[in-house]
């Protein structure tokens, strides 16, 4: 076997706590930071130290060695790790938006986006937001609904209308899963629509340029589900169909 592959096995099941192989084959014996490990012929040696630094020591039966250090990230990096993975989520609309929950069902908790999801609904994409995706998400609010022309969400609304309504919400998905910190100045966007968005930065500033030449700010960021992220913005975005 070797040192590579080595390697991967140690890393793979010392930060993969809780898998069944784990449960089923490995022995681990734990004393603070520090953790030792025996399985499939190979010992393994953890210690994670104040700082957060970890450091991993293994030996296989055949004498092969391997020695492996990760850091902690800082900085914003830092703050996007805990964003994505962390339990406390985001408030949006007076509720807790949580990455244990669907896109949908994150959604129908904020008063905010009200008109959203019932767009959603009317539409028929409630079951495709709620699958596996990824998917990023560009969240009209109810004002951002408001500043449209007067009986348009109506319209919009009606059952004749609903390939109008589609066309426009699935405007504001893009495949994959997209942090504020993955979107770039000038980067052009394909939409589950088919058309386009293009970003504009400004330092921490997120806005998007639609297909008609409007413009939508992000005014919250990084709202992360368990398939995706949705970012909130200011203004309904429109393809030109």
């Amino acid at each position: 076997m070797n040192k590579y592959l080595l390697s991967t096995l140690a890393l793979a099941f010392t930060f993969s706590t809780g898998s069944a192989l784990a449960q089923g084959k490995m022995k681990t014996k734990s004393d603070d930071e520090k953790t030792k490990t025996k399985e499939a012929g190979m010992t393994t040696k953890t210690k994670v130290g104040d700082d957060g630094k970890v450091k991993v020591k293994g030996e296989s039966e055949d004498g092969a060695k391997l020695k492996a250090t990760t850091k902690p990230r800082k900085g914003k990096d830092m703050k996007d790790m805990t964003m994505s993975s962390g339990s406390a989520g985001v408030l949006v609309g007076g509720a807790m938006m949580t990455p244990d929950k669907d896109i949908v069902d994150n959604a129908v908790n904020s008063t905010d986006h009200t008109t959203l999801v019932a767009a959603v609904k009317g539409a028929g994409l409630v079951e495709t937001l709620k699958g596996g995706g990824p998917f990023t998400v560009f969240a009209p609010t109810n004002a951002a609904f408001d500043k449209l022309p007067s009986g348009t969400v109506n319209t919009l609304m009606m059952p004749e209308n609903k390939q109008k309504l589609t066309t426009i919400l699935t405007y504001h998905v893009v495949p994959g899963r997209l942090l504020a910190a993955d979107l770039k100045d000038g980067q052009t966007l394909t939409t589950v629509e088919g058309e386009t968005l293009t970003v504009h930065r400004m330092g921490d500033t997120v806005m998007l340029h639609d297909a008609k030449g409007g413009m939508a700010n992000v005014t919250i960021p990084n709202v992360v589900s368990k398939n995706g992220v949705t970012h909130v913005i200011d203004t309904v975005l429109m393809p030109t169909k």
